[in-house]
């Protein structure tokens, strides 16, 4: 199946599902699929039902260890809510952390994906697919990206990466002061202390935490760490390029994310981004901005790079993509942005079974096309404001401050009790997540509605102050 993500017929979907309402400003509509108005979800003192027990005892009995125990065994979902499989009701606000940015089981999603099962779900890459060809070209359409630029699909957001700093390498093999047969030395990629980029042995070579590095380490070389926010620190390491005893190899790239998600929803100073930029084109390295939690409609544009008061107006050479893209579907992505830089992939130097498969690039197009049919940019920035301008309002005296863009927000707490707090919600029918002791961090789906936000709001306002610590 292709989808004209431009010509879509809203009135379709409302007709295959009655909870869609399509309203909107200025001629755009956006999708409130199972959003209505609603009475609160009904607080209960232990949402654990006896069948989530059962099933949690068996889980463990099967799967390694590597995510503790569950919180809840799901059922289903609809629009922003979903069941357990004792019937409990949540307001999801972290959407399978920013993945199902048009909520769950998503009229037009759905379709989609049984529609294209019925033609073909996977040929591997030694052939093409229109979806696949299709989504290629609208993601460089919309990443802004100029003539010349190509993508590169995986199936995760590290894989995503994994393909940016493969990209990267190839790149630093090209700089003169990484000739062995000048006196160079091998191209380096600065890393940003607090970056998470995935958990393959590559894009964790690039990961900041601790705990999760060293029970694998020794990890891909010449992959340094600067701290981030600090231009200090990033001069220096461009700095120490030269040759002799004390002199490193040329800087090939720097990763970064413009808000770091996984170390508490923190965005980075625009300036310092930049700064980043001008010094990467004085010295012919790359700046690779991974989106693989920012894009995608996350921050109120297509890709963060795209707010200046995230990005100070700059343009990256690659972009990572992945979550959100579509819509439940494991797929992710590099733009590199130009030809000369697309050019270091040649035949057979990178590549995947699953990658860009016409099941995914096919929801993928639905996914991009909900979004931009239904005005869910522009919700995304007026649910994000309503939702922070809510908590700040609640009164709740476990609030600090609230940080992030879009609908991807941290709620800094006054203490580290975010497990405890987490737990207080989940129980009263609201999925938020402790992304660190003292934050809780948002990401509900792009079709948020205000009724949700002023739902979830109230469950985060009711949150008690004798919480234990982490």
């Amino acid at each position: 199946m292709i989808v004209d993500i431009n010509h879509g017929d809203v009135g379709d979907a409302a007709a295959a599902d009655p909870a869609i309402e399509t309203t909107g400003e200025a001629g755009q509509t956006a999708l409130r699929h199972g959003a209505q108005d609603r009475d609160p979800v009904v607080a209960h003192e232990d949402l654990e039902g006896e069948q989530d027990k059962e099933w949690l005892a068996r889980y463990e009995q099967v799967h390694v260890g590597v995510f503790g125990t569950p919180l809840r065994v799901m059922d289903h979902g609809k629009g922003t809510r979903i069941w357990d499989i004792d019937g409990n009701e949540y307001l999801d606000f972290l959407a399978g952390i920013a993945v199902n940015s048009i909520g769950y089981a998503h009229p037009q999603w759905v379709r989609t994906i049984s529609e294209q099962a019925g033609l073909v779900a996977h040929t591997s890459n030694y052939f093409a697919t229109k979806p696949q060809i299709e989504l290629a070209a609208k993601l460089i359409e919309l990443a802004g990206a100029p003539d010349g630029s190509h993508v590169y699909f995986g199936n995760s957001g590290a894989e995503a990466n994994e393909a940016a700093l493969k990209l990267a390498k190839l790149h630093g093999r090209t700089l003169p002061g990484a000739a062995s047969s000048l006196g160079g030395k091998p191209a380096r990629i600065l890393a940003l202390t607090n970056g998470f980029h995935g958990r393959t042995m590559g894009a964790l070579s690039a990961t900041w935490k601790p705990a999760i590095r060293k029970p694998y380490e020794p990890l891909v070389p010449s992959v340094q760490f600067i701290e981030a926010g600090d231009r200090v620190s990033l001069f220096e390491a461009f700095a120490r390029t030269g040759k002799g005893k004390y002199g490193e190899g040329p800087v090939a790239a720097v990763i970064l994310e413009l808000i770091q998600g996984e170390a508490g929803v923190r965005p980075l100073d625009p300036d310092y981004v930049a700064a980043v930029r001008n010094i990467c084109d004085a010295n012919n390295a790359l700046m690779i901005v991974d989106e693989v939690q920012t894009g995608i409609g996350r921050t109120g544009q297509w890709f963060a790079f795209q707010r200046e008061d995230l990005s100070g107006g700059v343009t990256p050479d690659v972009v990572t993509f992945a979550k959100g893209v579509a819509g439940g579907f494991p797929m992710g992505g590099m733009i590199a942005f130009g030809q000369k830089l697309s050019d270091l992939f040649t035949p057979g130097i990178h590549g995947s079974t699953f990658a860009g498969n016409p099941l995914g690039a096919s929801v993928a197009l639905t996914t991009l096309g909900v979004i931009e049919r239904d005005g869910l940019l522009a919700n995304a920035r007026e649910r994000g404001e309503q939702l922070r301008e809510g908590i700040m309002a609640s009164g709740n005296p476990l609030f600090e401050y609230v940080r992030g863009r879009g609908l991807l927000l941290g709620i800094q707490l006054t203490r580290p009790c975010a497990h405890a707090a987490m737990n207080w919600a989940l129980e009263h029918g609201l999925i938020v997540n402790p992304v660190a002791p003292d934050t809780l961090r948002l990401a509900p789906a792009l079709i948020v509605s205000e009724a949700d936000v002023r739902e979830g709001v109230s469950i985060l306002a009711r949150i008690p102050q004798d919480l234990p610590n982490d």
